[in-house]
């Protein structure tokens, strides 16, 4: 017998969702062969077997939310022994280890057929097996009901939505001692909204998927553990503007477009050139200068955020900046980038200029040392040589992670953006 095991699909993956199985009970596997499609907090992902053999159950059903890694999702017979699971893959030095959050556990019925379920849950070492479909473990988890409390109508006893949406509709006293803070805690737990006096007809509750409780526990993390500051400088763009135009006009043969952000992209890159400090992140072990500018741009998909990344930005011409990032942008929304795509950016760039954000400033994206926060170009009154002008100006952000970039590395790298930026043909010679 061989267990397949919930696979990490990148080094801070800890739990994911099985969207498809491509095999069923029954079906000869060979490695190589594509068996799953599993939904990550970023993307959607094949799955390959790696052993050959029979398809002899599949342990965790399609849709299934919260599989932890190395949790078994299927059984193969004709294989090998299973292998002991693989240690869980370590966070990254800078990052802090991640708070457990309420998340189904994995799906535990094989649904091998048809068949009367055991008369008692009970398991070898004396523990109740609990019988419960995905969708009810999850708005259990959710609602903070103990599974184990409730009595399932569902065939054999299974319980199913309907018994924990009853079971949460009824009224549960508190106890003085369940109110009060825990032990040794400066708070309790978080009151709900119907404790904040939120009527329950008065909103629409939207589950956390596993993209938004990542972002929320990164960002969290970010805000809380890192030392950061601002700096802020507004940049004058007509010559940029200007420039783009004639770039764009050479390009239109070959149906080639270049944004404003790629040409943000592009001095950004060659600004970690020329401050090389400021292309860094911090580790327990020392501060990690990188070697090439490896741009991350956060993009908006739904569901929450993610970072594609324009590896060697330094090194490419606007042309191909143009045409990467449009084309991680488009699959990133549809959920379609590999891993090494949006994993190991060294800066990141998060631009809100085109809903017509004139500043604001960013959360770091550990490990990470920066992040350039870009708002709208506009049209504002300025003085040059004694008289009142109009230039376009573009107000930019850089958030710092203090502990790798201070105050003086941040200004020295702002200075040479802005002189990319206002001076465009800079990039090219």
């Amino acid at each position: 017998m061989t267990d397949i095991l919930m696979p990490a699909l990148s080094p801070t993956m800890e739990e994911g969702t099985l969207a498809k199985w491509h095999v069923k009970i029954g079906d000869s596997v060979r490695s190589g062969d594509v068996i799953a499609e599993i939904e990550t907090d970023k993307a959607t992902m094949e799955v390959e077997a790696v052993d050959e053999g029979v398809v002899e159950a599949i342990l965790v059903a399609e849709g299934t939310e919260g599989v932890k890694v190395n949790a078994p999702i299927a059984r193969l017979s004709g294989g090998e022994a299973a292998a002991p699971p693989p240690p869980a893959p370590a966070a990254a030095p800078a990052i802090a280890a991640p708070t457990p959050t309420a998340t189904p556990a994995a799906f535990p019925v094989a649904v091998t057929g048809p068949g009367p379920a055991p008369e008692n849950n009970v398991g070898t070492e004396g523990r109740r097996r609990i019988f419960a479909s995905p969708l009810a473990r999850r708005l259990a988890a959710e609602r903070g009901l103990d599974l184990a409390s409730l009595t399932g109508s569902g065939p054999h006893g299974r319980i199913i939505r309907a018994d924990v949406e009853a079971a949460a509709a009824a009224p549960r006293p508190v106890s003085a001692a369940a109110s009060a803070p825990a032990a040794g805690s400066a708070s309790g737990p978080a009151p709900t909204l119907a404790q904040l006096g939120y009527p329950d007809d008065s909103y629409t509750l939207v589950p956390l998927d596993g993209m938004r409780r990542t972002v929320a526990r990164r960002l969290t993390e970010s805000a809380r553990d890192i030392p950061h500051f601002p700096l802020t400088i507004d940049v004058e763009i007509d010559a940029l503007l200007a420039a783009r135009t004639r770039i764009n006009g050479l390009l239109e043969p070959r149906g080639i477009k270049v944004s404003v952000n790629d040409l943000v992209i592009k001095a950004a890159a060659l600004a970690l050139r020329q401050v090389p400090e400021a292309n860094a992140s911090f580790t327990p072990e020392g501060i990690a200068l990188h070697r090439h500018a490896d741009i991350s741009m956060v993009v908006a998909v739904e569901g929450g955020l993610i970072t594609p990344i324009i590896r060697r930005a330094e090194q490419k011409g606007l042309a191909e900046i143009a045409q990467e990032a449009k084309d991680l942008a488009e699959r990133a929304r549809n959920r379609k980038l590999k891993p090494e795509e949006f994993q190991g950016g060294t800066f990141s760039i998060s631009n809100l200029g085109m809903f017509g954000i004139r500043q604001f400033g960013s959360i770091i994206n550990p490990p990470q040392g920066a992040i350039l926060s870009v708002g709208a170009g506009e049209a504002r009154a300025v003085v040059r040589d004694g008289q009142v002008v109009s230039r376009t100006l573009m107000t930019v952000t850089l958030t710092c992670d203090h502990r790798v970039i201070d105050g003086a590395i941040g200004a020295r790298w702002l200075a040479a953006f802005r002189a990319l930026i206002e001076e465009p043909v800079t990039m090219i010679v």
